[in-house]
């Protein structure tokens, strides 16, 4: 006769059985994550060629001035990168057009979009500056094509068949009203080694108020968060597992650009980083034209500087068994020559649009008295350049009765440097104001220019730095930090042409067409009365008072005789 084993005895060998398992289970070590490598880079703004950049390193603490950047040096980065990893990702966050030097500007950016498209870029976020144009004109970046209202003399004019960007523009807080969706895609989803990644683009909800304002009729700019969180979900039904937002909006801090792991990070992005979905562990962000490489709440956030200076390396970290991030590392490196063998093709395709556009950039335009004339602000927010440019957008609409004119720093774009040899060319002047602005003159009530000057002082923090108009040389006025809000600029210092601000008189005023419609956070210009557009370009009006200066032998030395604006405390 057979003997079984009673039920009590296979229980106790069922679970002996199942707890070695466990244990064999638990101690198995966990399988090696997947390693996933991006490159970043945002702000480009068409720096097709090297330009100047001055960081202080995390490594010893010293201001370095070098030459960075360039399609070619970007290039050859990226080949080497590709070598040590054959699926590295380029994406980008945004204003990769836009506010452009003359050799990508002159034909209307296209160079820029194609060349990017050579560096193999894969998805980026709009920026603000994609809309510079408009968004028919911006739509025709995406698609390719000829037909445009907004740059008719320069569409297609360096190549007769733009095919359009190679890369995607994601947007997925920008509404198109008329469809109620977004006017680019949301996200995209981009697998890699196997592992289903979402790129959510946006760009900051305050579009509004830093492009014109018939720019972007027909579109609204929702909450950067709300928008993206609705992105992750829509992409993990999807099958996405892992989730990088790239985002035009940024923050600052005064860490080393190259400081790994920063903790001192400050603005928009950090309010927005804390609403979003755990799930997101990085985000790629732009706008402020800063470097750094921060954690905040155990969430890696990221910024290249702009001008193709400085490239992010992106290491991500990918458990296998589920696809989502472990880890996100990052090393900001600056881009610069010589350090990797040349691309050739990218090599010629640069050497190509200098050739091209030589000639024009190269055209003598004025000699000046100052090699260098620079956007540095003293303390009260009064820069040499911008009592240049104020000045001379007085000069080209004196005749319609101007006395007063205004310039806002974040359309100054970059220094005027003439170089040694003092000869300013068209194109050193064209990388200061590249938006080919209007100016547009308009009568103020003194109380409006009064209110005007307060609103310098009631922008968001963020904006903080940004905030000083630049005046001509008839104005002049004293303000006090000390003071509420509302109430900052000193009363009774207000001097028009050396008289006492008269609150009740009309006084005629000029400004860029941006400024005019209430751009950068001034709404009181929008107020103004008695607007008419000039159609004088301010490129064309700084110029003209180049040419003045030296016709009048002083030359442009831009040394202001007195300060314009003063601050007490």
């Amino acid at each position: 006769m057979k003997s079984f084993p009673n039920t009590l005895t296979l229980a106790a060998l069922a679970a002996a059985l199942l707890s070695g398992c466990a244990s064999t289970d638990a101690n198995r070590p966990a399988a090696a994550p997947i390693d996933i490598n991006l490159v970043a880079l945002n702000d480009f703004h068409g720096h097709l060629d090297a330009s100047k950049f001055v960081y202080t390193s995390a490594r010893d603490g010293k201001e370095v001035t070098t030459t960075a950047g360039g399609i070619d040096n970007l290039a050859a980065a990226l080949q080497a990168f590709r070598k040590e990893d054959k699926d590295l990702l380029l994406v980008g966050a945004g204003d990769l057009v836009g506010a452009s030097p003359a050799m990508s500007s002159m034909w209307a950016d296209e160079p820029s979009v194609d060349a990017l498209g050579m560096l193999g870029l894969r998805v980026s976020s709009v920026g603000n500056h994609e809309f510079d144009q408009g968004r028919v004109e911006l739509v025709r970046k995406q698609t390719g094509g000829c037909a445009t209202a907004a740059q008719p003399a320069k569409a297609c004019k360096f190549a007769p068949d733009f095919r359009g960007a190679q890369y995607t523009y994601l947007a997925s807080n920008v509404i198109d009203a008329a469809t109620g969706r977004s006017l680019f895609p949301a996200y995209s989803i981009q697998t890699v080694k196997g592992v289903k990644i979402a790129f959510i683009g946006a760009v900051l909800k305050d579009t509004a108020s830093v492009v014109v304002a018939s720019s972007i009729a027909g579109l609204s700019f929702i909450d950067e968060a709300t928008a993206i969180n609705q992105a992750a979900a829509e992409a993990r039904v999807q099958g996405a597992t892992a989730f990088v937002v790239l985002i035009h909006e940024g923050g600052s801090t005064p860490e080393p650009f190259d400081q790994p792991d920063c903790s001192q990070l400050k603005g928009p992005i950090v309010g927005i980083s804390r609403k979003l979905d755990p799930a997101i562990r990085l985000i790629v962000s732009g706008h402020t034209h800063k470097g750094f490489q921060c954690k905040v709440d155990g969430r890696t956030i990221t910024q290249a500087q702009m001008g193709g200076h400085v490239l992010s390396r992106i290491k991500l970290a990918v458990d296998p068994a589920t696809g989502a991030v472990r880890d996100v590392s990052v090393r900001n490196v600056p881009v610069l020559a010589g350090q990797y063998p040349a691309d050739p093709a990218a090599t010629a395709f640069l050497a190509s649009v200098k050739a091209r556009s030589t000639a024009a950039l190269a055209r003598p335009v004025a000699r000046v008295a100052s090699k260098s004339v620079g956007r540095k602000a003293n303390a009260a927010g009064e820069t040499p350049l911008g009592d240049l440019i104020a000045d001379a957008v007085v000069e080209a609409t004196r005749a319609q009765g101007v006395q007063i004119g205004f310039m806002n720093v974040g359309g100054m774009r970059a220094d005027f440097d003439a170089g040694d040899n003092l000869v300013a060319t068209f194109g050193q002047a064209q990388v200061v104001l590249p938006f080919s602005n209007t100016l547009v003159v308009m009568d103020m009530t003194g109380a409006q220019i009064r209110g005007l000057l307060e609103q310098q002082f009631q922008r968001p923090d963020d904006h903080e730095g940004h905030a000083i108009l630049q005046v001509s040389s008839g104005l002049r006025y004293q303000w006090d930090d000390s003071r509420p809000k509302g109430g900052k600029v000193v009363p009774g210092s207000i001097r028009i042409d050396g008289a006492p601000l008269d609150e009740a008189k009309t006084y005629r005023v000029v400004a860029n067409n941006f400024l005019a419609e209430g751009g950068d956070g001034f709404p009181m210009f929008a107020s103004a009365t008695n607007k008419k557009d000039t159609s004088i370009v301010d490129l064309d009006a700084f110029i003209g008072l180049l040419v003045k200066k030296e016709t009048e032998g002083a030359g442009a030395s831009f040394a202001a005789p007195a300060p314009r604006i003063e601050r007490i405390k």
